[in-house]
């Protein structure tokens, strides 16, 4: 509660930057005050001023004055803390650089490619693509030579199937994906799968890579994309449909397994046996006997055939076809998948949202999703672009011939070899060396397997040039983004604050009990109890139990004695309430006059509730004890603590206001007259 206090106080008083809101440039820059050997210009006193109060509070009558006492206050506090050298604390550096990692955030993440991002994502999520590909297989940290060689192998097969050959065949013949082609049964190991023939089912955003996912929504349909590249390798795409999004679906279904290999005369009888149920789910009978009776899912059956929620991605396409085709309660014609054959009720279906209903659930996952690379690539390109950013290609070259393939083994000792020193790149004037970069490599280098020396080289000094481009651009925030630099001043002044503060003040009030003791003694009479009265409140909620209870309560004197005979009597919905109460405490004691005895009834307005007070004693005002009163009197000891410390401030630091200026500022803060 108290680092919220003192930052609400630092926000107040430094919080953000703002123009002033008059033109004249020659007084911003003239200095309103000095306190001890620092001055502070109108400039930067009305950073703050016209930032934290509106137009409205501005123009009340003495609001500057008021203000400038504030700042004054919080500008000696902040002077005192400098002078203790309690920014040099290391709890202190840790503190600030933590606030200043997570201010810094937003200034590394491109919004606009964000936005766009989100818009993409959206736009997306209304549509399900259905797809086949083929993929020739190559490592993202290939060589150079061997990317070409699959790149030149797909182009090959991207000829042939535009001459006529037909995808799925070359899927089957030429794709590294095994899903392609049938699997053969081995005993014992593994049962036999019909291949796909390159066909990947339905999908929609985030349910394939990036890249990947970029190309099937731009290729039109029907048509064989040009080579993708991802972290797999190369692929071919041919879009087969882009339809209306599924959503989230669910369904029941009749199952009739069939073998993946079956016969021509098993698939026959299997077929003729969902036709039969299916005939009599027309001829009558409910779905629901029909999967109890016939349903060769064991598992859904228990639960009238119901399955899981689903969405395009998960299930064959057979299922997300007959899915958009029903209404939720309808019931498909018989179906043909790879498992068998279903007969398939529309439960539910919940198509996407609008963009604002959808968009949180969309920043949640691209949150998680590489594609955000996008936003730090074009950070860094932005910051390369500034900063003049240039590599010396010789000087690369140079370096890398000098680094081993012991750094495939995660064994390269930097000291091998002589330092270099060389520049490999420079950021604006900083120059970064040959030796920079094998330091580097040292540090950061692991084992390697089927890697190629240089691929891993240009990886690590990818990641190098890319930690020396954000750290540069960190180490300059300030300068390049004033706002930061006010923002990382607040954060600092108050952090301060809060710490001098603390000692000064708020735990010193808590700890110093003999001062806290002798400031009480001296202030006994702003401690007052007012009139009170030492009563039993007694809440009753059964109309039929009132008078019963009633007459109980004017019979005893003692709430033991009234709680027993109520007891006695099985009336339990009495409740007694002793206190000694002050005006305000209860808003049915304050109903009732103060006068010793039993109250009339007071009816609860809001409530079937039945109140009666009895009054046992009138007590006077009278003083508090410093235990009844240790809340207030701590508070109060703090603000005595804080003006005692600040008069203190005054007599060690000079405050000099310079009242013509202040003047100056004034008449410029006036309402202008626009009447004509």
């Amino acid at each position: 509660m108290k680092k919220t206090f003192i930052f609400s106080i630092a926000l107040v008083m430094m919080l953000g930057f703002c123009s002033s809101t008059f033109a004249q440039k020659s007084l911003d820059k003239k200095v309103l005050m000095s306190i001890g050997d620092e001055d502070v210009t109108v400039a930067d006193f009305m950073k703050t001023y016209t930032k934290n109060n509106n137009a409205e509070e501005m123009n009340k009558e003495g609001a500057l004055d008021e203000y400038l006492d504030l700042f004054v206050n919080f500008k000696l506090k902040v002077k005192e803390a400098k002078t203790l050298r309690m920014d040099t604390i290391p709890s202190f550096v840790r503190e600030l650089q933590g606030y200043r990692k997570q201010l810094a955030k937003p200034y590394f993440i491109d919004e606009s490619v964000n936005e766009a991002l989100l818009k993409e994502a959206y736009d997306r999520k209304l549509k399900d693509l259905r797809a086949s590909h083929i993929l020739i297989m190559v490592d993202k940290n290939a060589t150079p030579a061997d990317t070409l060689a699959a790149y030149n192998k797909i182009m090959k097969i991207r000829d042939e199937i535009v001459a006529g050959k037909d995808f799925a065949e070359a899927a089957i013949e030429y794709s590294d994906d095994p899903s392609a082609k049938d699997q053969k049964a081995i005993p014992n190991k593994q049962r036999y799968r019909k291949g796909n023939k390159g066909d990947l089912g339905y999908f929609t955003v985030f349910n394939m890579v990036y890249p990947f996912e970029s190309a099937a929504y731009n290729t039109p349909v029907g048509e064989v994309s040009q080579p993708i590249r991802t972290q797999f390798g190369y692929h071919l795409l041919k879009l087969d449909s882009k339809t209306d999004a599924l959503g989230v679906a669910q369904v029941a279904h009749v199952y009739v397994s069939l073998r993946p290999n079956a016969s021509s005369e098993d698939s026959a009888l299997k077929a003729e046996k969902i036709n039969n149920i299916y005939a009599k789910i027309q001829g009558g009978m409910s779905f629901e006997d029909a999967v109890v009776q016939y349903s060769e899912d064991k598992g859904s059956a228990k639960n009238k055939g119901q399955l899981s929620k689903f969405t395009c991605n998960k299930v064959v396409p057979e299922f997300v076809d007959v899915a958009k085709r029903l209404k939720p309660g309808e019931i498909s014609e018989p179906v043909h998948t790879i498992y068998g054959f279903h007969i398939v009720k529309l439960l539910s279906r919940k198509t996407p949202g609008t963009f604002e209903e959808e968009k949180d659930a969309l920043k949640e996952r691209l949150a998680k999703d590489k594609r955000t690379h996008k936003s730090e690539d074009a950070v860094l390109n932005k910051i390369k672009k500034d900063s003049k950013f240039k590599i010396s290609p010789k000087q690369k070259e140079q370096v890398f011939a000098l680094i081993d393939s012991t750094v495939l083994d995660g064994k390269f000792n930097a000291d091998s070899i002589a330092k270099p020193t060389k520049t490999l790149f420079k950021i604006a004037k900083e120059k970064h060396s040959q030796s920079d970069f094998i330091a580097y490599v040292a540090d950061k280098q692991k084992k390697q397997e089927n890697m190629d020396r240089l691929v891993y080289l240009n990886n690590l000094f990818n990641d190098f040039t890319k930690q020396e481009l954000l750290a540069y651009a960190d180490r300059h925030l300030e300068e390049n983004y004033p706002e930061f630099g006010d923002l990382m001043q607040e954060y600092h002044d108050g952090i301060l604050l809060f710490n001098l503060t603390d000692e000064k003040v708020w735990n010193k009030a808590v700890k110093d009990t003999t001062g806290q003791k002798k400031f009480f003694d001296e202030h006994r009479g702003d401690y007052m109890w007012g009139e009170r009265v030492e009563a039993t409140v007694f809440r009753m909620r059964k109309p039929d139990d009132v008078e019963k209870a009633m007459a109980i309560i004017a019979k005893y004197d003692n709430d033991g004695d009234i709680a027993k005979a109520l007891d006695a009597d099985s009336i339990k919905s009495v409740r007694i309430i002793p206190d000694i109460f002050e005006k305000g405490q209860n808003k049915f004691v304050d109903k009732v006059e103060w006068k010793v005895g039993l109250s009339d009834l007071v009816k609860s307005d809001v409530e079937n509730l039945v109140v009666a007070v009895k009054i046992k004693k009138v007590i006077p005002p009278t003083q508090k004890e410093l235990k009844e009163a240790r809340g207030l009197v701590t508070a109060d000891y703090q603000n005595y603590l804080e003006k005692e410390w600040v008069k203190r401030l005054k007599e060690k630091y000079t405050v000099n206001i310079n009242k013509d200026v202040l003047q100056a500022l004034k008449q410029s803060q006036q309402p202008q007259n626009t009447d004509k």
